[in-house]
């Protein structure tokens, strides 16, 4: 289940998402979420699906190793999708002891589900195919027109994209405090969920151990070269929109234009 977690991993391949601007990719998540939260009926999230299949299509990522992440959140897609299928309102068509299914409440439950995939996999797509240090660049000069206003845009980018990077270390760290455990005898797999949930808690000294190492590594050696934030600092690599960007935005605006358009549709 550790190694299900994608979230903040890069996959590095060659391929057109990968070759775009990260300020693209940064605008282009934005679109998709807030796109997600617009979608009301069938054909809106159809348009969704579409829009995310051709971005796994162009990102040359495999589609296993995309959807992966969604096994560390299928507990929290169990939850919400119970909910909504049990506590919303309408004509009920099956009832039983203090639960009432109805046709709101399926319509719901499946919408709200495939949100929530639609939103994980979505993510992963933006921080698979772009690296932390452009992630970094993007979201500064995305919001540098709130350093107008004092707010640090570089060091909350920074504070960001270290987060992001540390994701799959810590993971990672996880993973080989488990086997060193398993290997002297702890079990992590037997028993119910309570019981599981307590065999973990030993992994937690050792990982906030390491995670504090890690951390005060990482700060000694931005102090040895002498880091002191974003101002004055110049780009090894400035960022450049091409043609391709340029057409990935007309993309973007026409499929959120037709996203609005098919919202109209009643069934």
């Amino acid at each position: 289940m550790i190694r299900d977690i994608t979230l903040g991993q890069y996959y590095p391949v060659d391929s057109m998402l990968h070759r775009l601007d990260p300020r693209t990719k940064l605008f282009g998540t934005m679109v998709f979420i807030i796109s997600l939260f617009l979608a009301n009926n069938i054909f809106t999230y159809a348009a969704a699906a579409i829009f995310m299949a051709s971005a796994i299509k162009l990102s040359n990522v495999p589609f296993k190793f995309m959807v992966r992440g969604l096994k560390a959140v299928i507990f929290l897609l169990l939850i919400s999708v119970s909910f909504n299928l049990f506590l919303t309102p309408g004509e009920p068509i099956v009832s039983f002891w203090i639960f009432k299914i109805s046709w709101e409440g399926i319509r719901t439950a499946a919408f709200m589900g495939l949100r929530l995939i639609f939103l994980v996999v979505g993510s992963s797509v933006m921080t698979l195919t772009t690296t932390p240090n452009e992630l970094t660049d993007g979201l500064e000069k995305s919001l540098g027109f709130l350093n107008k206003i004092k707010v640090p845009v570089h060091e909350v980018s920074m504070m960001m994209s270290i987060a992001l990077r540390f994701i799959p270390i810590l993971i990672e760290e996880t993973d080989k405090i488990m086997k060193a455990q398993m290997a002297r005898g702890a079990d992590f797999e037997s028993g119910n969920l309570i019981q599981k949930a307590k065999n973990m808690v030993p992994l937690l000294v050792p990982l906030f151990i390491s995670a504090f190492r890690r951390a005060t590594d990482l700060a000694m050696a931005m102090e040895a070269r002498c880091y002191r934030g974003g101002e004055g600092r110049t780009k090894m690599k400035p960022l450049h929109y091409n043609r391709a960007d340029r057409f990935a935005y007309v993309i973007y605006a026409a499929y959120l234009a037709a996203l609005i358009g098919l919202r109209r549709v009643v069934l």
